[in-house]
């Protein structure tokens, strides 16, 4: 009987030898032998990345000629023949787009909407993001379709067509109202956008992130917690302000599924062989018991057993520097590096101040991201370091790596990841409270080896050091190759946390 369940267990609260003696006591119940292959044998979950559905409209109204007076708004679409030029013009662009698009996007054909009762049948309909064209047609037609207050855009034109009615009015009459302030629920003026498919591209793209991170399902060995006195209403915020579905594995059972994964012969054949081939590739230096890395390979069977019972590809470990290096005699480390580089969330720490900003951010690039501790931000440079650092970073090819022990333990296997020079990186600092984060981009200046954990970067920080310094909050960061600051603020202010660009 699986002891996976739902449920709030902040492991902070329960003392590390505690823990320990929990896990390890005697009478620890062992897993029966057909219990544990039912566990590896069940299917393992690929990891996922859901489709943005997004629904093109195109707004508009032709007018009727009057006489002696004013009878046509701002715009270039006057009859039918140029609502057909411009459908095919929109849907050649948003092929385009599709094309262009690095994330999973589905855009469904294209509508018309020329009356608020058209806007609001198409408004019910299954998608995600509504993208309104702002050709022409009355204010109550795109009030109907942003009715249902999914993450809707607009766009309009200036140069790369007819010209748009609402290239004129969107801020004052569909956004403010005709008065000062903003009236348009869930709408703003990030959310319209003017000839430019590039700036609808990384907003779908950040949209897309948001929508697979809310819901998200972790499993959590040794239940979810959060890192210091600041974190500790962070699974609960995970819960409320993320929509997560976390799922606790007690101590006990790890044990059962390690002891039964250590007697199971073929298994161990197996990842041991997978071990070694690991160690002998390109780019692979091992500075640790060889056995240490051979039981890494067991250990990370053993956790993808439970995300598969779970049916998720997201996982963290509590009291991973503790409880579970005299369970499986190696260290965790190296197993969520080999998990994320195979496109899982594999996270150590079970530090839910953190773990959202590594989700969105895994969501928003398609990379594996890097949880790591910040040091102090000085003359420019600011070190990140852990021990549990992903390889392919870039989401396709394995960066260098020295295979140590673990620092604080000096036992076990870690990987020292020798980031690439020169390499923008996209950095987020989440805040206790998940209600601000702080952001900034950064170059990858040096591979350092101090003595701190294994895998350690310097960052040229691309912005104002001092300001960084001062503005700090939580604790531990997240950070991956490439820019997604854009992305990233933008999906935060759809889940209503704000957010500070450095």
């Amino acid at each position: 009987m699986s002891s996976l369940h739902h449920g709030h267990t902040c492991c902070g609260a329960m003392s590390r030898r505690e823990l320990l003696h929990s896990a390890t006591g005697l009478g620890a119940a062992a897993m029966p032998a057909a219990a544990w292959q039912e566990a590896v044998s069940r299917k393992r979950v690929e990891p996922t990345r859901l489709a943005l559905r997004v629904q093109p409209v195109l707004v508009y109204e032709l007018a009727t000629p009057k006489p002696q007076r004013s009878w046509r708004n701002w715009g270039g679409l006057m009859n039918r023949a140029d609502v057909i030029e411009e459908k095919d013009r929109i849907e050649q662009e948003l092929e385009t787009l599709r094309q262009k698009a690095d994330f999973p996007l589905e855009i469904l054909p294209l509508a018309e909407a020329s009356t608020a009762e058209e806007g609001e049948s198409i408004a019910a309909g299954d998608f995600d993001t509504c993208l309104m064209y702002g050709a022409s047609g009355g204010l109550r037609i795109l009030e109907a379709l942003n009715s249902t207050r999914k993450w809707n855009l607009m766009f309009v034109r200036h140069r790369t067509g007819p010209a748009y009615l609402w290239y004129e009015i969107a801020h004052p009459r569909f956004l403010r109202k005709t008065v000062d302030e903003y009236g348009e629920p869930g709408m703003d003026s990030e959310d319209v956008v003017v000839d430019s498919y590039d700036d609808v591209l990384w907003r779908l793209r950040a949209l897309g992130g948001l929508k697979n991170t809310l819901g998200k399902k972790v499993v959590c060995v040794g239940g979810p917690a959060g890192w210091g006195q600041g974190g500790a209403q962070a699974p609960q915020l995970a819960r409320e302000v993320w929509k997560f579905d976390l799922i606790t594995v007690e101590y006990p059972e790890v044990e059962a599924r390690i002891k039964a994964a250590q007697a199971d012969a073929k298994l161990v054949r197996e990842t041991r062989a997978a071990a070694d081939s690991y160690l002998a590739g390109t780019g692979v230096s091992l500075e640790t018991g060889v056995e240490s890395v051979r039981r890494a390979f067991l250990l990370t069977e053993v956790f993808h057993s439970f995300m598969s019972e779970a049916g998720t590809d997201a996982f963290t470990i509590n009291n991973c520097m503790s409880v579970i290096m005299p369970l499986s005699e190696t260290t965790a480390c190296l197993p969520l590096s080999l998990m994320n580089d195979a496109g899982y969330l594999a996270f150590c720490e079970s530090d839910f101040v953190v773990i959202p900003s590594g989700v969105l951010l895994h969501y928003i690039s398609g990379k594996p991201v890097f949880l790591n501790d910040p040091t102090y931000p000085h003359h420019g440079v600011v070190t990140l370091a852990h021990c549990t650092a992903p390889r392919r970073m870039d989401g396709k090819n394995d960066e260098p790596v020295r295979v140590l022990t673990h620092f604080e333990s000096d036992y076990g296997a870690a990987p020292k990841v020798e980031m690439r020079r020169g390499q923008v990186t996209t950095n987020i600092v989440p805040d206790f409270a998940c209600k601000r984060w702080i952001g900034f981009e950064g170059d990858i200046a040096d591979n350092p080896f101090m003595a701190i954990c294994r895998s350690q970067i310097d960052v040229q920080i691309k912005g104002d050091c001092e300001l960084l310094a001062k503005e700090m909050r939580g604790f531990h960061w997240m950070t991956s190759y490439g820019s997604y600051l854009n992305e990233t603020g933008y999906a935060l202010k759809r889940a209503g946390v704000d957010w500070m660009v450095i």
